[in-house]
């Protein structure tokens, strides 16, 4: 009874919370979706590809004072009117849309997977009763004229005695196979702007006028599953980016005020509400450990594979995984605002930033459409003027080189690729923010790097102690008193090896020297070379110039009698640096420098050891633009690599930027081209990898797409090619580059 008791007031609880009243919620926060872009969004069904995008910026561009005014996101099908666009309103917008045989509404994030399986579902249904249809009268074909019959209608055409019944079935796979499309196609023919949909009802239309109802039912059939495949491929691009975000789970398990636990929809749970999560769970939302011990797998966030040790006062990542024990939480982002929830928001916009061979993809097929049909009807008229060839079979063979002549395999492979390129990098730890970023690393030349927390870990250690009057316990006692109270980097690493000391009293800051203090009843003071000098303290010469030449920091501490001793402080190099130098060399990287405002000693000696080609050091950020510059004149694509924020400005400089400690830093998230977010260099020789994979698989596609429309455009010239070899042939292209281009989506670790 009272499990049943305690069950309902937890349902209770759960129920009001979106109300801001239980489970130690904050009142009155509210928890809504971010917008989904600078302007009013739509919905447009049929937007699945670049051509589609090309129709609305012709259609809507001059109603609302220019294209620049528009921004598409194929991916989701979302089409943004920005909020500079000249002022139109929401029913004439989907008006107009109605008239490019699309439709369209106001964009409903809540309904867009609905809309989408919707749309699917439709274009799927449409498919198999033209492939019903269309198989009916091949089999009734069959029957009526046995096997021979059945080669004989893919050898010839023009054959005037076929049954009504038959006729009939193949008009039905006609009208079925056409239905989605002849609405685009009457757009564009009222436009005076050709384009595939075009293509394929000229085909179709003439192929009947001819008697070729098996060739046109083939036709319409063989279009409908090839834009039945687009939708299905982009879609599955589409859920690969939304895997990303289901890997947070969907509900909470809140501590109320009184100590209870109830599972509460995450989406409703506030910034301040405390959560456990048990051993094996994932973890809902990003927050602050408060109680509890584990072992973290960040790999959906960061692509590390090793477990990440967590304990109070450490922050953990919505969609991890906690190994072991169990971990109380605070929760410090709102479900729409975790690191989870913005890459998978940053990876499905970046495929509105497209790649240089994405647009050319673009700009090839808007031109090579109008050359296919000027082409065609010279096939058509030349032939039989000239040489008075019959003017049905080349009438056909004009038919037949619109059919190959389709752009639709060339257009949908490179978005595809690109689409799972994004999601597959996002998984292994690197977020790539547009198309453009996946083309330009695989022709990187020269890679500018900042120092600390890039090449080193940005966590200084106590690498020597070297007392000179009292031991070595009581130095760093000493150092450790004086640099009690201080968050500053070389403090921390003090106190982690000198251990719990009492703070020293009346401390006292010297800007740009160090700090000096009491303790036990003695003046003592810490700081730069500098500073040593100037208390009338001097540093042996030799342990000096050892000290600066291995590229560390003296840290001199001392009395009023003189100089105690001095510590040696070293940022540690990343295990994995040199390794990851060598790797960049290897891959065709000309130049490898290092940008930093070290001094030059410290600078040439973490370089030497890694194996970088140039240091340039000591230098102010407008030093590094200019250095940026530089690089840039001399080689064609040079990128930055750095923390994103004090690094900005050279980092915008180049031709792209990556940030380091995405997970840590918001403002690298938001501001770099890549974003490397385990803060693993030893992903930048995997990126240059992939890219190269990815625009290799783009090349591939556009290849095979290429030659076979070349050879079949070559077959018809000579009145060798079939209409149904045509479309069998380019649904054939658009099934390989497709299933080519998702390869990309098993993330492939390289070397």
């Amino acid at each position: 009874m009272s499990q049943t008791v305690q069950a309902s007031t937890c349902a209770s609880k759960a129920n009001d919370h979106s109300k801001g009243g239980c489970c130690g919620s904050t009142a009155g926060i509210a928890n809504q979706a971010p917008p989904v872009g600078a302007g009013r969004s739509f919905r447009v069904n049929g937007l699945d590809c670049a051509e589609e995008v090309a129709i609305l910026n012709k259609v809507l561009g001059p109603k609302l004072g220019g294209e620049d005014h528009l921004a598409f996101d194929v991916l989701n099908a979302r089409m943004t009117i920005l909020d500079s666009a000249a002022p139109l309103a929401d029913e004439a917008i989907i008006k107009l849309v109605a008239g490019t045989g699309m439709s369209a509404k106001e964009w409903d994030a809540d309904s867009a997977d609905a809309d989408h399986a919707d749309h699917l579902a439709r274009q799927k249904r449409f498919t198999a009763l033209s492939a019903g249809f269309w198989a009916f009268g091949f089999a009734y074909h069959i029957v009526e004229t046995g096997l021979s019959g059945a080669i004989g209608i893919f050898s010839g055409h023009g054959d005037s005695t076929m049954p009504v019944v038959e006729v009939g079935s193949f008009l039905l796979a006609v009208v079925f196979g056409a239905w989605l499309v002849a609405p685009k196609a009457w757009s564009a023919a009222r436009r005076l702007s050709p384009d595939m949909n075009l293509l394929m009802m000229i085909a179709v239309a003439g192929a009947i006028a001819l008697g070729e109802y098996f060739e046109a039912a083939t036709v319409a059939f063989f279009f409908a599953l090839s834009l039945a495949l687009e939708s299905w491929s982009v879609g599955r691009a589409r859920n690969a980016v939304s895997a990303l975000l289901d890997l947070a789970p969907p509900t909470a398990r809140v501590i109320s005020k009184d100590g209870t636990e109830c599972d509460v929809t995450a989406a409703d749970v506030v910034i301040g509400d405390r959560f456990v999560v048990r051993g094996g769970d994932r973890i809902p939302l990003d927050g602050d450990v408060i109680a509890g011990t584990g072992a973290v797998d960040q790999a959906p966030i960061t692509g590390e594979s090793a477990l990440v040790a967590k304990e109070t006062g450490d922050e953990v990542f919505a969609g991890t995984i906690n190994g072991e024990g169990s971990l109380t939480i605070q929760a410090t982002k709102l479900a729409t605002d975790t690191v989870l929830a913005r890459i998978t928001r940053m990876v499905s916009d970046a495929h509105s930033r497209r790649a240089n061979v994405e647009q050319w993809v673009t700009k090839f097929a808007r031109i090579y459409t109008p050359i296919i049909m000027a082409l065609a009807l010279v096939i058509a008229v030349m032939p039989p003027l000239l040489f008075a060839a019959p003017w049905s079979d080349w009438f056909y063979n004009a038919l037949v080189l619109l059919v190959i002549a389709c752009p639709c395999a060339l257009v949908i492979s490179t978005p595809v690729s690109i689409v799972a390129a994004l999601a597959a990098s996002a998984r292994s730890g690197v977020l790539i923010k547009g198309g453009a970023y996946i083309e330009i690393p695989s022709r990187l030349k020269a890679l500018a790097m900042d120092k600390t927390g890039t090449i080193t870990e940005g966590e200084p250690e106590v690498a020597a102690v070297y007392p000179l009057v009292t031991d070595e316990a009581d130095l760093l006692s000493v150092a450790a008193a004086l640099e009690a109270r201080s968050s500053h980097p070389l403090a921390r690493a003090i106190l982690a090896r000198a251990g719990d000391t009492m703070p020293a009293e009346d401390t006292r800051t010297v800007p740009g020297r160090g700090v000096e203090g009491m303790v036990e009843g003695r003046a003592v003071w810490l700081g730069s070379n500098r500073f040593a000098t100037e208390k009338g303290a001097a540093i042996p010469s030799d342990l000096k110039d050892r000290i600066e030449k291995s590229g560390s920091t003296l840290v001199a501490i001392g009395d009023k009698e003189g100089l105690l001793g001095v510590l040696e402080l070293r940022d540690r190099i990343r295990a994995d640096a040199k390794d990851v130098i060598a790797q960049l060399h290897a891959k065709g990287i000309e130049r490898i420098v290092m940008l930093t405002g070290d001094n030059e000693r410290t600078a040439q000696a973490v370089a030497k050891e890694v194996g970088i080609d140039e240091v340039r050091a000591e230098l102010l950020p407008e030093d590094k633009v200019t250095a940026i510059e530089e690089l840039t004149r001399e080689h064609e694509v040079v990128a930055m690599v750095g923390d994103g924020v004090n690094d900005a400005p050279a980092m915008a400089r180049a031709n792209f930027a990556i940030a380091m400690g995405a997970v840590g830093s918001d403002a690298a998230i938001e501001t770099a081209d890549i974003a490397l977010m385990s803060d693993d260099i030893g992903k930048l020789p995997w990126l240059v990898d992939h890219s190269r994979h990815t625009m290799n698989i783009i090349r591939q596609n556009i290849t095979v797409a290429l030659v076979t429309k070349a050879l079949f455009v070559g077959l018809t010239a000579f009145g060798m090619a079939a209409m149904w070899g045509a479309i069998a042939a380019d649904v054939g292209v658009s099934l390989a580059v497709v299933a080519n281009a998702l390869r990309l989506l098993k993330v492939k670790e390289v070397s």
